[in-house]
């Protein structure tokens, strides 16, 4: 059996690199490559890969709500997470979106391999230095922070921050999540009253706060 692979990240020359290490697994086959988080999840409806490795900063949509949506919409996908970013706030949101892996960027291929076949198994794989961090916050008893996007927004309220947050106008955020103008401006004030925030510039620092956005070029 083939394992189909998608490669989720809004850098070229990772997806490039990824690609060009897969190919050295026999068994293992990349299908396609999505720069965001909408593309990936067109391409989970047309390709029906077995495994996404999804990156969580990318554009538009980021890979804890693509993760979210591809989960409600083919569960039996599997994603692992390519990341920079070994905060808890990040692996944890990213393991209650669906994910069954969360991997560094700076990890090996072998250990990439490692979790693609784990997860396959239906089993859970985290890297080790993520997986400490994990323990110590447990035993702090780590709590998701009130102020935190993903306890005190909607999943569409997020995904409307974050276009703002990346410049989009009402508009540009209209036409992308196929909503009335009017239903954004509601979305945008509903917003900055839970946040108790009143400018773009605002909701833009807090929503790269919560890892929403990087806003990296």
């Amino acid at each position: 059996m083939t394992i189909k692979i998608i490669l989720a990240d809004d850098h070229q020359i990772v997806r490039q690199g990824l690609r060009t290490l897969l190919a050295c697994e026999p068994d293992m086959k990349v299908v396609g490559e999505a720069d965001d988080g909408r593309k990936t999840l067109r391409l989970a409806q047309e390709l029906a890969p077995d495994v996404i490795i999804m990156d969580i900063s990318m554009p538009d949509l980021n890979g804890i709500e693509a993760t979210r949506q591809i989960m409600t919409e083919f569960p039996g996908i599997k994603v692992i997470a390519l990341s920079m970013h070994s905060d808890s706030l990040f692996v944890l949101n990213m393991l209650k979106s669906g994910a069954l892996g969360y991997l560094l960027k700076d990890c090996a291929l072998e250990e990439l391999v490692q979790a693609i076949r784990t997860v396959m198994r239906q089993q859970t794989y985290i890297s080790p230095g993520v997986s400490d961090l994990l323990v110590l916050d447990l035993a702090h008893s780590w709590t998701a922070e009130p102020g935190s996007a993903y306890s005190i927004l909607t999943n569409r309220e997020r995904e409307v921050l974050q276009l703002l947050a990346e410049g989009k106008g009402t508009l540009q955020i209209a036409t992308v999540l196929c909503l009335s103008s009017k239903t954004v401006e509601a979305h945008r004030k509903q917003i900055m009253s839970k946040l108790g925030m009143h400018s773009v510039a605002e909701l833009t620092k807090y929503a790269i706060r919560q890892g929403l956005t990087s806003l990296e070029e």
